[in-house]
């Protein structure tokens, strides 16, 4: 069992990002190098959240080791006891031997720092770019990344030279390493601390408002409000693209240079679009340089870079409209059935996808009913109640983990108590628990914040390129910063805790933060301080209103914006929900007709067959009959015949005057002039 929980948790880890990863990206249209580097980025940093509860109980059973070998001891089996006081030191469970850990954090952290600082930002400006061979995207690529890297490399050669310079400081390479890893968990704890003010309240407060169910539908029209003028704002946007496209693709005609650049972008164009233009296009007109204006390749890479990003934005608006409707609808099915007497959940429209057997055998209507309409609010409200007493904890602990005499710290409090019983499991649990909390705040503002349309985490598959690897870049820098946290709030890091004892194999790589004093000692304990501030500022709204005031529609209940704009949802709703209830008539209808009238239709068709296969041979045998008879009687030859079909001028229907030929007057009412008989004798039509 001892490398036996570290594989199934690396194993485990894999598919839960590579499960999140798949409901917001799109593994068949997007990059493959993309899916690569963002898996491996959520990986490494999910894979260091779970892995690091293991690493806390062995150093705590190394630490007992130690101290059984500074004292006599006595070995016994699997663990070891100390002759003066009789204690024993159990090996735990998920005990991994010395020289893994070490060796595994220093793989993770390097690979994960290789990743935001230089490969992720490279990529990112490697998928917004509309070059069109991948010499010309790495080419743009590199130069938007130029100012990036020289930014970086400026201040870390502006360093390097003070310390040369100044004789007081004597800095090997171990102490080098040591100060650029202390920059930048300086950067990411910055930015943590500003995550976890909001999520700390905001993820109780979420919970306590899904209990609410007019609260949610409020909040539904709202957002659909919103986003139907952003639907419509996308439509507009790609349709003045598709007419740039159209026009850049009427005046570059197929014998140009640049005619693959033009079918490359049309490549990307819906397909709707692609008809229609490929309809206009006239492939056999040469084109000629003296005469027109053609645009350059740098006018095409900035088109297609403008076609990627509005179809992308066009393709999500569409999904997500389509999910908040199915939203919209089931929470005022909610609201119907709330009043149900039959205690059976109903809904309006049955699902469009197709539902499981097995799920509806034990999830039924009645099952569904109270679970919507009576346990899940109560559900809601507890679990609210459970994250809010978390969230003091934190805070709490966030404020006085500097404190080790007394200790203050609740999360160190029950580490330590957990330490002297050596109960791993409990040591686990309560780590596992400590640092799951601390992520779900963290990563779930990163999976909330929207930053215009340049950042935007989508579900259901809706997630650009750009914005799955920013969010990789983001993971990588907090994850660490956030472990060395929760390290300090249980005291597991010698730095906070002030004890000469072994440090853990993740603390260990970090390297001693006394290399610089003013960070271990000044920044890194007071500056989470600042959470209090965030989480009381988060708690009465004040980003909200300030975005509200600059011109951003935020759901504020006691604004007449907000009001105006659910008003205006709930007659979008409204407006959907009568056109599907149409569709959905007129397809109950046509199904309805189909399965009372389909055989009787079938029966009479082939009656009808069969009759007009009776009436065609008699009427066949009855014009043979005619034909012979005429042919006694008149004695016309065949070349008579062909004369007169030579001499027949075309019909004219204002022709006045009229044949009286009268074997065309017997065998038909119709003449040559055009008009029927009827209507020469009586001229009625004559004045029309």
């Amino acid at each position: 069992m001892s490398g036996a929980a570290l594989g199934l948790e690396i194993v485990f880890v894999f598919f839960l990002a590579l499960f999140l990863l798949h409901r917001y990206g799109d593994f068949k249209k997007q990059h493959r190098l993309v899916i690569i580097a963002t898996l491996l980025a959520w990986y490494l940093c999910f894979l260091i959240v779970f892995i690091l509860p293991l690493d806390v109980s062995t150093t705590i059973y190394n630490r007992c080791k130690l101290a059984v070998n500074s004292s006599p001891a006595e070995s016994n089996g699997s663990y070891v006891t100390l002759a003066p006081s009789k204690q024993k030191c159990f090996k735990p469970w998920s005990y991994i031997p010395n020289g893994i850990m070490p060796i595994f954090w220093r793989v993770v952290y390097w690979t994960s720092q290789f990743l935001t600082w230089i490969l992720l930002p490279f990529m990112q400006s490697y998928a917004r770019s509309g070059g069109f061979s991948i010499t010309g995207k790495i080419k743009t690529a590199l130069i938007e990344n130029a100012i990036y890297y020289g930014t970086y490399l400026l201040i870390f050669g502006a360093f390097l030279i003070y310390v040369a310079v100044n004789p007081n400081f004597n800095l090997q390479w171990n102490q080098l390493q040591t100060i650029g890893i202390a920059a930048a968990n300086t950067w990411g704890l910055f930015l943590l601390v500003l995550l976890l003010g909001y999520g700390l309240v905001e993820i109780p407060r979420s919970h306590w408002n899904g209990a609410k169910r007019g609260y949610l539908l409020m909040k539904t029209y709202f957002k659909a409000a919103k986003l139907m003028t952003e639907k419509a704002d996308a439509e507009e946007n790609l349709e003045d693209i598709m007419e740039e496209v159209r026009k850049v693709s009427e005046s570059i005609k197929y014998n140009h240079p640049l005619r693959k650049c033009v079918d490359t972008i049309l490549k990307k164009c819906p397909t709707e679009y692609q008809e229609r233009m490929g309809r206009n296009m006239d492939d056999y007109e040469d084109f000629d340089e003296r005469q027109n204006s053609y645009p350059s390749e740098k006018s095409l890479v900035k088109l297609h870079k403008q076609v990627i990003y509005s179809v992308q934005r066009h393709r999500r608006t569409q999904v997500q409209w389509q999910i908040l409707l199915e939203q919209a609808f089931y929470l005022e099915d909610v609201a119907k059935n709330e009043t149900s007497a039959t205690r059976q959940f109903v809904h309006t429209f049955h699902s469009q996808e197709p539902e499981n057997k097995i799920i509806r055998y034990f999830y039924t209507p009645t099952v569904e009913w109270y679970w919507e309409c009576l346990l899940r609010p109560w559900f809601y409200r507890v679990l609210a109640v459970v994250l809010a007493t978390f969230s003091v904890i934190v805070v709490w602990s966030e404020c006085t983990f500097f404190s080790t005499k007394p200790v203050l710290s609740l999360f160190a409090v029950f580490i330590q108590l957990a330490e002297k019983t050596y109960n791993y499991i409990y040591i686990e649990m309560a780590c596992f628990l400590t640092i799951f909390f601390l992520s779900i705040c963290v990563y779930s503002t990163v999976f909330r914040i929207r930053v215009f349309n340049y950042y935007y985490l989508a579900s259901h598959h809706q997630t650009d390129a750009y914005s799955l690897l920013f969010s990789g870049m983001l993971f990588c820098r907090l994850t660490p910063p956030l472990c060395l946290n929760f390290l300090g709030l249980t005291h597991m890091d010698a730095t906070i805790s002030h004890k000469n004892t072994q440090p853990t194999a993740y603390t260990s790589i970090m390297g001693s933060m006394r290399v610089l004093s003013f960070i271990a000692d000044g920044f890194y304990i007071y500056y989470p301080m600042l959470v209090v501030i965030l989480c009381i500022a988060t708690y009465f709204s004040l980003g909200t209103r300030c975005l509200n005031l600059l011109g951003f529609q935020q759901f504020m209940g006691d604004s007449e914006m907000t009001s105006d704009l659910i008003d205006e949802g709930k007659e979008l709703i409204r407006r959907e929900k009568r056109k599907r209830q149409r569709q959905e008539e007129g397809e109950n209808r046509r199904r309805e007709w189909k399965e009372r009238y389909g055989n009787r239709d079938d029966s009479t068709r082939n009656r009808a067959v069969h009759t007009d296969q009776k009436e065609s041979s008699f009427s066949e045998t009855n014009t043979n009959r005619s034909l012979s008879k005429y042919t006694r009687s008149n004695g016309r030859t065949e070349r008579d015949r062909i004369e007169l079909l030579q001499d027949a001028e075309p019909l004219d229907f204002n022709a006045d005057s009229i044949n009286d030929d009268p074997l065309e007057a017997d065998s038909g009412r119709y003449q040559p002039g055009g008009r029927y008989l009827s209507m020469s004798r009586s001229k009625i039509f004559d004045d029309v």
